[in-house]
């Protein structure tokens, strides 16, 4: 069988593709301590509250309504009309329903973006998606049509009391040119949960203006929902700003839900590609969310429910490293926002590939870290000596997989002397 260029470039193995099958058979694995994926919290509170909403749904036809028809292109209508609504009264943005397009998650918004943006133009020439922060998201890694459609700006790092360190844009040393179609960052970041400032933010944004291209932020933990953000920063968006949203770290991965909110231009060619790809996003989703905010609960349980339950698991799982691992074995990136924690080895004798191996055999998944640096053009240590861990366990299965972690460390740095 021969696959086209296409085939080749899509079927190959990838860090998300890992990443997923390792999720798949973790959760098929008892005893496995899942670390590495992005699977949100089962919070109590928000599991009872979407029963209770779907079960009304179900009762009024509206589950059933969502579930037996088709939506546009861009999708629910009801959604962008009342998402659009209340962005316009409590952030203040000068938007319509013509601003916002649904996906099938955020991951197929990601290609269809990056494709729209970057890659052979019409006049033959090729442009690129600039990362101004590394690592990043390794979802974004292999969703470009074209090869090596990306780059990516090394960080500072700044070191910080109590073993944390902090990734910033290394603003001097950051170049645009015109051979960049799109400017790309994630905040919260995943991995590492680092957050831009604002005024780094507005210093992209004012570069993509000057360079007549849009600056995408990938907001999927980020404000003003899900809200898994612990720093003071504020939602930002304009008519040059593509915000990426999602339903998943609600609580609704399974909903496949993502939202584009962009100028219309944009958000008509998305719903062009949509109709072409997918026909329509799926209906649940929105449907759910539409609900939300239309009982005002939306925003008010992403500020009162999930972030005070992620702040708090991420305080208590930095404890329970602390109390296995020293400061000078391991580094954590401050953790300002999203549900993973970013582990620096910053002398591990060994790649954190190798690691990550020795974990999986004793029943610990985590992701390595060389897959989070996608477009960085030269070779950097540091790229082998970082971890992701998820957070969300329980605290006797964090803690289980810490002491396993510890140990594999304890025999690695014995057998380098």
């Amino acid at each position: 069988m021969h696959f086209s260029q296409f085939g080749n470039k899509f079927t190959r193995q990838t860090g998300i593709s890992r990443l997923m099958e390792d999720m798949g058979a973790g959760l098929r694995t008892p005893g496995t301590v899942m670390l590495g994926g992005g699977n949100p919290a089962k919070i109590p509170q928000m599991d009872e509250y979407f029963q209770q909403l779907l079960e009304e749904m179900h009762q009024s036809g509206t589950l059933t309504e969502a579930l037996c028809n088709y939506d546009g292109p861009r999708g629910k209508d009801k959604l962008l009309e009342s998402l659009a609504a209340t962005l316009r009264q409590r952030q203040g943005w000068d938007i319509s329903a013509k601003n916002i397009a649904l996906t099938n998650g955020s991951q197929s918004a990601f290609f269809y973006l990056f494709n729209l943006f970057a890659g052979k133009q019409a006049d033959g020439t090729t442009r690129k998606v600039l990362f101004p922060l590394t690592p990043e998201y390794l979802g974004y890694a292999d969703a470009g049509l074209e090869e090596d459609l990306f780059i990516a700006a090394r960080p500072a790092i700044r070191h910080l009391p109590e073993g944390q360190f902090k990734y910033h844009i290394d603003m001097d040393n950051l170049t645009v040119d015109d051979n960049i179609g799109l400017i790309c960052v994630s905040r919260p970041t995943n991995p590492t949960g680092n957050v831009i400032t604002d005024a780094e933010v507005l210093e992209l944004d004012k570069l993509a203006q000057q360079h007549n291209i849009p600056l995408l932020i990938d907001n999927a933990y980020g404000l003003p929902f899900p809200g898994i953000i612990f720093t003071d920063v504020n939602a930002v968006w304009n008519q040059n700003i593509i915000l990426c949203m999602s339903l998943s770290k609600l609580g609704l991965p399974g909903a496949r839900c993502g939202i584009i909110i962009a100028s219309q231009q944009t958000i008509t060619a998305l719903g062009n590609m949509n109709g072409i790809i997918s026909l329509a996003p799926g209906s649940v989703g929105p449907a759910i969310a539409h609900q939300m905010i239309c009982r005002n609960d939306l925003l008010e349980l992403s500020e009162q429910v999930i972030k005070p339950y992620y702040r708090h698991k991420v305080a208590e799982t930095i404890a329970l490293i602390r109390r296995h691992i020293p400061e000078e074995r391991c580094l954590i990136h401050k953790p300002e926002g999203a549900i993973f924690l970013w582990l620096w080895f910053h002398e591990l004798p060994v790649t954190t590939e190798t690691l990550y191996h020795r974990l999986k055999a004793r029943g610990v998944l985590m992701v390595p870290g060389h897959f989070f640096f996608p477009g960085l053009q030269d070779e950097w240590a540091h790229t082998h000596q970082c971890m992701r861990m998820n957070y969300v366990p329980d605290n006797a299965e964090i803690e289980r997989a810490v002491i396993i972690l510890a140990e594999e460390l304890d025999k690695l740095y014995s057998l380098a002397g």
